[in-house]
């Protein structure tokens, strides 16, 4: 086993709460007050001061927090020729508030030169020391194409590429491009972050697509078929694990229900070593969908809510851990928050210092769980 893989016994997906000094600077760039360079030169020290706070908390997985983003998967597509995005006038809908990130869409075919996040990768690696192993989070390619093939997306995608196979194609190899410079940029752990299955499991999912029963079932085949080609040929030592969200944005959330209808394509067919599964609330149903894993991969229990900060109860948490190991053997489980703490710059409703006791709270059950 490679002790220097993801994920660890006790992990985190990724995003942290921005800083009141980095939030300033962002919005100071976006006024046109400071250059470039003078951001870059605060996102610098915030994530160098970030990764410290995750070596201090005991953590073996560093990351940047996201801290170059505005959200969790937007940018990364803005990184790709034939990508445009405008400020949105509605929002996406969200629980009880509207998302109010870009409209990104297709202005071409896509293709992708040097991605922004090779270099934001090498700095987070530059950090590593021998207890740590950075991690980069990126969308994952069913993320990137759902984006384009949603009923609000889809006149514009379809001017560019008639059939989902082509836009596929050219999507795969922009994919294959990122991965193979993050690879030789020294990533080998990286972590596709998707909410489209969460999508395929709520009840609206058929309005969500604009389609059918029959159109979601080859939808989910498209969007596995997708992940893998992206997967395909990667170098036996890079590690991707996967993240499966229902939403997360200001301590709300986008769609509900539990793995069932998504597990046996998913979780037994998706080649990652990892799946980091949300279980925080009743919206994410039952372990048993977990008998749904195949062999080869590992569970990280998202059993630690970011969504709120509230300290869950230790005892039920360690409960919880061994009704999933009911599905799955325990030396095959870990522990993590259900979803990064900042998602998107606005972050969720808890405090910088609440986010490190909820990460304080998993180490302390990890360890007493699993030694």
């Amino acid at each position: 086993m490679n002790k220097a893989a993801t994920p660890f016994r006790y992990d985190y997906v990724g995003s942290f709460l921005r800083p009141e000094r980095l939030k300033k600077a962002r919005a100071d760039f976006e006024a046109g007050a400071i250059t470039t360079w003078q951001l870059k030169e605060v996102e610098d020290q915030c994530i160098t001061q970030l990764v410290a706070k995750q070596k201090a908390a005991g953590y073996h997985v560093i990351t940047d927090g996201e801290f170059r983003r505005a959200t969790w998967h937007l940018d990364f597509m803005w990184g790709f020729n034939g990508i445009g995005h405008s400020a949105t006038e509605a929002g996406l809908p969200f629980h009880g508030e509207a998302a109010k990130i870009d409209d990104t869409y297709l202005t071409g075919k896509l293709s992708v030169g040097v991605h922004p996040f090779v270099e934001h990768f090498q700095f987070v690696k530059a950090l590593e020391d021998g207890n740590t192993v950075a991690k980069q989070t990126i969308p994952a390619p069913a993320q990137f194409l759902e984006q384009l093939v949603m009923p609000m997306n889809l006149p514009d995608t379809r001017k560019f590429y008639p059939t989902d196979e082509e836009l596929i194609a050219d999507l795969v190899a922009g994919y294959k491009k990122v991965i193979a410079d993050l690879y030789a940029a020294g990533c080998r752990n990286l972590q596709f972050d998707d909410c489209t299955w969460g999508c395929f499991v709520d009840p609206k999912a058929t309005l969500f697509f604009g389609t059918d029963e029959a159109g979601l079932e080859k939808l989910q085949e498209e969007f596995l078929l997708v992940n893998n080609l992206a997967m395909e040929g990667k170098p036996e030592d890079l590690v991707v694990n996967t993240h499966i969200c229902r939403g997360n944005f200001h301590s709300t959330w986008a769609c509900s229900g539990g793995y069932d209808r998504i597990a046996g394509q998913v979780f037994g067919r998706e080649k990652v070593n990892a799946l980091y599964l949300e279980f925080d609330d009743e919206r994410s149903g039952s372990f048993e969908c977990l008998s749904k894993v195949s062999p080869d991969k590992k569970v990280v229990l998202g059993l630690i809510t970011t969504k709120s900060p509230r300290l869950e109860d230790k005892a039920t948490v360690i409960a919880r851990i061994r009704e999933a190991a009911k599905y799955i053997p325990l030396d095959r489980l870990c522990l993590s928050p259900q979803c990064g703490f900042a998602s998107c710059e606005i972050g969720n409703k808890l405090t910088e210092e609440e986010q490190w006791a909820k990460l304080a709270l998993v180490k302390e059950i990890a360890e007493e769980v699993w030694g």
